[in-house]
């Protein structure tokens, strides 16, 4: 049940701030079971996003176990490497990274590589790191999203929207998540799995669980550019 605006506790702002503050991508989750009540509530919350005149442009497709395996299995075993793999239903990155954006990018990888002690140029373990994705790194739920595709860009802002509500609401529950783009291209193995019709657009996958502490994957912390480097205040 929502809470009416008389109703929030002094410190609401405080656990508001500390849901935030604390979402990260987390890449190894412990087995610890979440309950379907609690995944139910979380997506609940999630809809609460907000969407031009309410359109809801979201799906979400819930997985565990068997189901997570069956997934991991057909992308695996597809032959399809993903730096190979074609983005056809749509792009996610420029066709050619660009400053500051290159090195943003360059900076969270080589953290997460640095963390794991992968040298720049173990391709082998970069790719079973990057592998990793498709077993949801172990986390006990999978999701996978989708959007209509006859819907237009407004409507992917809305989805995107509705995926951070959703992460946010999993950080006030002591949970944490993973939103993955890495599915996306392999919409065609995944598609005959969950029943995903051929409207649907895969954007991507999300882990959800708890945090494995004793990972050295989840020690490191991305950073955020000042906001003098991309605000500006005018009077």
């Amino acid at each position: 049940m929502l809470a009416r605006d008389e109703d929030l506790q002094p410190d609401f702002a405080e656990t508001v701030d500390e849901a935030i503050g604390t979402r990260r991508s987390v890449r190894a989750f412990l087995p610890d079971p979440v309950d379907d009540d609690t995944i139910k509530d979380l997506l609940r919350l999630a809809s609460r996003a907000p969407s031009g005149t309410n359109m809801q442009p979201w799906k979400a497709y819930v997985t565990r176990g068997a189901v997570q395996a069956k997934i991991a299995d057909a992308i695996l075993n597809s032959g399809i490497r993903a730096e190979k793999v074609e983005w056809e239903e749509y792009k996610y990155y420029p066709d050619k990274f660009f400053e500051p954006y290159l090195g943003r990018r360059r900076a969270v990888g080589y953290a997460l590589y640095d963390s794991l002690g992968i040298q720049r140029r173990d391709v082998e373990r970069m790719r079973a790191q990057h592998d990793r994705n498709f077993v949801f790194f172990d986390a006990p739920v999978g999701m996978i999203f989708t959007i209509d595709r006859r819907l237009n860009k407004g409507s992917w802002i809305d989805h995107g929207m509705f995926l951070q509500t959703l992460m946010i609401a999993a950080r006030s529950r002591g949970l944490h998540t993973c939103p993955q783009a890495a599915f996306a291209p392999y919409h065609s193995q995944i598609r005959p799995i969950l029943g995903i019709s051929d409207e649907e657009i895969v954007t991507c996958g999300m882990a959800i669980g708890y945090e494995d502490t004793s990972k050295p994957e989840n020690s490191f912390r991305t950073e955020r550019a000042p906001l003098e480097d991309w605000v500006t205040f005018l009077d």
